[in-house]
C-alpha cells in the first residue's frame, strides 16, 4: 500500500490515478462525517461530493502532505456550515430543462398567474445573470470568480435584484387584484 503522502505528491504533480487514490481513499471517511451529522439523508452525497471537489481544486494549497485528512476535513466542515447556515443548494437541476414540471393549475388563468418572466426583465443584465447563476445552485463565492467581482457585492446584487423584483411583482398584483375589487 502506497503512502499518502507519496500519492498527495504524486497528484500535486498532476498524476490523474495518484488524485483518484487519494478521492477513493477520503470518501468513506467524508461519508461517515456527514452521516454523523445530518443522517442518511440525500444531502450527504451531494456533500461528499462537493468538499472531494474542493480537496481536488485546492490540493495544491496544502503544504504538509502528512497533513491530507485534516486538509479534507476542513473543507467538510466547509460545506458543512454552509448546509446548515441554508447556503448550501445542489449544483445539479431537478428536472429537465426542455420538459418543466407544470406550474400552473388547469383552472387558473394565464392572466391571473404571477409573470417571474417580466420580472426578470426587470433586472439589469448583470443582475439577471447573477439571480440565474443563484438559481442553479453556485455559491456566492463562485459566482464572485464568474463574473469578476467581490462576494460582498454579489450578495448585495441579489438582495437589490430581489428587492426590485418583488417590487414588479407587487405592481402586478396589484393590477390584477384591482379590476376584481372594482367589480365588487
Amino acid at each position: 500500500m502506497q503512502d499518502i503522502t507519496e500519492l498527495v505528491e504524486r497528484a500535486k504533480s498532476g498524476d490523474a490515478s495518484a488524485l483518484s487514490a487519494i478521492l477513493v481513499k477520503i470518501e468513506p471517511v467524508l461519508r461517515s462525517f456527514f452521516i454523523s451529522r445530518i443522517g442518511r439523508r440525500i444531502d450527504v452525497d451531494d456533500l461528499v461530493q462537493n468538499t472531494l471537489l474542493r480537496i481536488h481544486r485546492g490540493l495544491g494549497d496544502l503544504k504538509d502532505n502528512t497533513r491530507l485528512k485534516a486538509f479534507a476535513m476542513k473543507g467538510a466542515l466547509y460545506e458543512l456550515q454552509d448546509f446548515y447556515r441554508g447556503r448550501y443548494t445542489p449544483k445539479e437541476a431537478l428536472y429537465d430543462a426542455h420538459d418543466p414540471p407544470e406550474v400552473m393549475s388547469n383552472d387558473s388563468a394565464p392572466e391571473d398567474v404571477l409573470d417571474v418572466e417580466k420580472a426578470l426583465r426587470s433586472l439589469s443584465p448583470k443582475a439577471r445573470e447573477i439571480i440565474e447563476l443563484r438559481e442553479y445552485g453556485y455559491k456566492y463565492e463562485e459566482i464572485a470568480d464568474m463574473v469578476g467581482s467581490t462576494e460582498a457585492a454579489i450578495k448585495m446584487q441579489v438582495k437589490r435584484a430581489f428587492e426590485r423584483m418583488k417590487e414588479a411583482l407587487l405592481a402586478f398584483l396589484i393590477w390584477v387584484a384591482l379590476p376584481a375589487s372594482l367589480n365588487r
